[in-house]
This record gives C-alpha cells, structure tokens and sequence, in this order.
C-alpha cells in the first residue's frame, strides 16, 4: 500500500501510504502517473489506488543525515571485519582509537570487527596492536535513494521502475 511521491522535476523525494498520496491527489497538490490496478472499494464508490504520484510544486529537501548506530557501521563496512577481512561472523564495534585514550563516538573512530580481532587489539591502537585496517573509516553519505530504499523495506513495486535511479533498479 506503499505509494512513491516524485518531486516536481520527477526526482524520487519519498515513499508515503495510499491513503496521503489519495489526499494530495484529492487536494490538487499531486497527480497520479502510475496506478494499481486493483481499485480501493469504499461504502459509496470504487476510487482509484495510486502507485506513483508527482507533486505539483517543487519541495527544497536538506540532505539526509546518516545515524550513527551499530547497524549503521556494519551496513558502511559490508558487514566484514575491518581488520582480517572475514564475512559472516559475529561482528562487534572496535575504536580504532581506543576511549581510554580520547577516542570519540565518531564515525571516523569506529570499524565492525570480529570478536578474535576486537580481543587481539584490546584497549590499544592498530599500531600498537600491530594490525591495519582494510579501509580508513568514515561517514557515510546518505543518498534519497538510499532512504527511499530503507523505507520500502526492500519491497520495490513494478511501477516505480522507470522512475528510479539505475542503482535502485537493479536492486529490485
């Protein structure tokens, strides 16, 4: 029931419920360009069920910010350690620069790492340790594209193809 919203110039700018898209469509602030093809049955009339919708005025959206959470920092790495570069093991959060020493919750000090390498490192620094990161940590970008995927779950409708950047597209 999820309806993606396109900006004026077409640009993807978010995914929201039929049931707004159905009030912007209603209020004159959005027009329909796909539609499902299974109608919505009301107690007085059969509507139709919008699938992309197209504002009629152009919104200024800042850029995303990216959150700094665990989740976050396994998604930046690929889910692989940062230091023996091993996948699909139990990952956990490493300083690079260790907090006893003045390392902060940045996203420039914190790298997943597996549990063997987190222990092997302990409270020092990758030198001391005698270890090196695979890639130097940073934040990472948020694109539109991005959000617009994290919020369809994954579930992608047909329609939305011809509308989305090609990186989205082959996702679905």
């Amino acid at each position: 029931m999820q309806v993606l919203v396109l900006n004026q110039d077409y640009s993807p700018l978010n995914i929201c419920h039929f049931r707004r898209a159905f009030v912007l469509v209603q209020k004159g602030k959005a027009e329909i360009l796909e539609r499902h093809a299974r109608k919505i049955r009301t107690s007085t009339a059969k509507l139709v069920r919008p699938s992309v919708i197209k504002l009629k005025y152009y919104v200024r959206r800042p850029t995303p910010n990216v959150k700094l959470t665990r989740r976050e920092i396994f998604a930046r790495d690929g889910y692989v350690c940062q230091y023996c570069g091993k996948a699909h093991v139990q990952l956990t959060i490493d300083h690079v620069m260790p907090r006893r020493l003045g390392g902060k919750r940045r996203w420039e000090n914190l790298v997943s790492a597996c549990q063997s390498c987190n222990r092997s490192k302990g409270g020092r620094t990758p030198r001391d340790a005698g270890m090196r990161l695979n890639r130097i940590p940073s934040r990472p970008a948020l694109t539109v594209e991005k959000l617009i995927l994290q919020r369809a779950s994954g579930r992608i409708d047909r329609t939305w193809l011809q509308f989305l950047p090609t990186g989205l597209r082959r996702i679905s």
